[in-house]
């Protein structure tokens, strides 16, 4: 069994290695390490802590870690996505971490909660119609709004009501409503 000290050094021996360090908040760091050895218990790899793994090792190939995302989310914003791994300027405190967009695509997210995208837009368009809401956008500007009936005035164009068209689902794909 893997223990944390174990999973602390390999984790340094990589950050120095890549000319990185790995945070300096004994709190984080911990509840990092530690979710990495659960998931290495867990699924035989050390999946990102900060990410839903599916327990496939070629679905999650790309978080385990280092993640794939690693290095250009530490050369952009000078931390990995879930703060593990920080440039100079974190780990000495001249800058603070601040929060990454997630660059993992989002089919092999889906893949990790073990649904297919096809899945999630059948669900989604299953709860928007017991909703009695609808999309709508607005032709004139582009304004898109969620509700029961269009505005009487678009509150960015000012458009009238009659500017406003249905937004429906076709195939997996949003159009315009064909009457």
């Amino acid at each position: 069994m893997t223990s944390i000290d174990d999973v602390k050094r390999r984790a340094e021996r990589d950050a120095k290695s890549r000319g990185m360090h790995l945070t300096s908040d004994e709190k984080l760091l911990q509840t990092l390490l530690e979710g990495l050895k659960t998931n290495e218990e867990r699924y035989g790899y050390p999946s990102c802590p900060c990410r839903m793994a599916s327990g496939d090792f070629e679905t999650d190939r790309d978080i385990i870690c280092p993640c794939d995302y690693r290095d250009p989310d530490v050369a952009e914003y000078g931390s990995c996505y879930c703060s593990l791994y920080v440039d100079d300027e974190i780990h000495e405190g001249r800058k603070e971490a601040q929060a990454i967009p997630e660059r993992r695509p989002y089919e092999k997210q889906m893949a990790s909660l073990g649904l297919e995208e096809q899945d999630m837009e059948e669900e989604a368009a299953g709860e928007l119609e017991k909703s009695g809401r609808k999309l709508f956008y607005c032709r004139q500007c582009g304004y898109v709004v969620f509700r029961e009936e269009p505005p009487y005035v678009c509150p960015i164009c000012q458009a009238k009501r009659e500017m406003f068209e249905e937004i429906v689902t076709v195939s997996g794909h949003y159009t315009r409503k064909v009457e």
